[in-house]
């Protein structure tokens, strides 16, 4: 079995709760072929929550959209949050939106922060990033570089003009390898990770493709020495069952029954239970809920294996039941 700690940035539209500040868009700019970048500060000039490497934010944008982005500025100055942005022409409308109609100025709700990616410490660090993978690890790449550990970057691209902050990272030297596609072909993994090792953690952002490779190349590795960050659920099928069960309010003792075309999240929902929610696609880890009694089947893609073993926490939002009956502690 190939060990790996996974978090992941996902899109959606849904509810958010009232934890979300209303920040303004002080700077917007291109720093690649379809990808600009965001600066968001307070109105007031209010410090913003502190973050760590590998945290991402909600923004709730004017026409209603709720997209999920890393951070990638500096995590030292406590009154600016810069994220990265990538046009997608396939997606849903969120990042044209933000690359076309969002302005300098204008005010959109922000949530969070959170961080299921977060900088374990390590002796040793090999970060490797695809595309606009590299938001999340450039902030990782700066706090192992200001604790003076060994690390090194692989990033890959389409194009040169494709890859973002190319700048930032020219001070690096050598540490970073900066491979685009249409001049080196894919990334040799394989030379770029070495012989496996202890006192390594490898960190990968990225498309599924990638993703996919890092865990053929790590499976050799020790257990939990790579860690993911996907920006879209995998594909899992059929749920584990397809009749429906009941789940039990334990705070309430209100039970409440769940059809097969109706998540958790909506359910409980509509019995009048509010729950913190953003992607809904369990990508995000927001409506992350405790498990008091019985078996999930987990259809999220933040947990990893030990801890959906544990079954005790769910994502009510994509996550159903193995069982009959589950008693969740809202």
């Amino acid at each position: 079995m190939i060990h790996t700690l996974t978090g992941v940035i996902g899109t959606g539209k849904g509810a958010v709760s009232a934890q979300v500040a209303t920040l303004r868009v002080t700077a917007k700019r291109l720093v690649a072929d379809d990808v600009l970048t965001l600066e968001l500060a307070s109105p007031a000039g209010y410090r913003l929550r502190d973050w760590a490497p590998g945290a991402h934010v909600d923004l709730v944008l004017p026409n209603g959209m709720t997209r999920q982005y890393s951070l990638c500025g500096d995590r030292w100055d406590p009154f600016t949050y810069r994220v990265g942005v990538l046009r997608e022409p396939a997606g849903r409308g969120g990042s044209a939106y933000i690359h076309d109609e969002l302005r300098v100025g204008d005010l959109i709700g922000v949530g969070g922060p959170r961080n299921n990616f977060a900088l374990v410490p390590s002796e040793r660090y090999l970060f490797v990033a695809g595309g606009i993978g590299i938001t999340p690890l450039l902030p990782m790449v700066r706090q192992a570089e200001m604790l003076g550990a060994d690390w090194q970057l692989l990033y890959g691209g389409r194009r040169r003009a494709s890859m973002a902050f190319l700048d930032e990272l020219a001070p690096y030297g050598d540490r970073v390898q900066v491979v685009p596609q249409d001049e080196f072909g894919l990334l040799d993994l394989p030379t770029f990770l070495g012989a496996p090792g202890a006192g390594v953690k490898i960190y990968a952002c990225g498309p599924a493709p990638l993703l996919t490779a890092m865990a053929g190349a790590c499976a050799a590795w020790p257990p939990y020495t790579l860690r993911t960050e996907r920006f879209v659920a995998e594909d899992l099928g059929a749920p584990a069952r397809s009749t429906p069960f009941e789940v039990e309010l334990a705070r309430t003792g209100t039970t409440v029954a769940v059809p097969p075309e109706q998540t958790v999240l909506e359910a409980v929902t509509a019995a009048g239970v509010e729950v913190l929610s953003s992607c809904r696609q369990g990508t995000c880890g927001t409506c992350e809920t405790v498990v008091l009694s019985g078996v999930p089947d987990h259809r999220d893609a933040v947990l990893e294996d030990h801890e959906r073993a544990a079954n005790d926490c769910m994502f009510i939002c994509v996550s159903r039941s193995r069982c009959d009956r589950l008693v969740l502690d809202l």
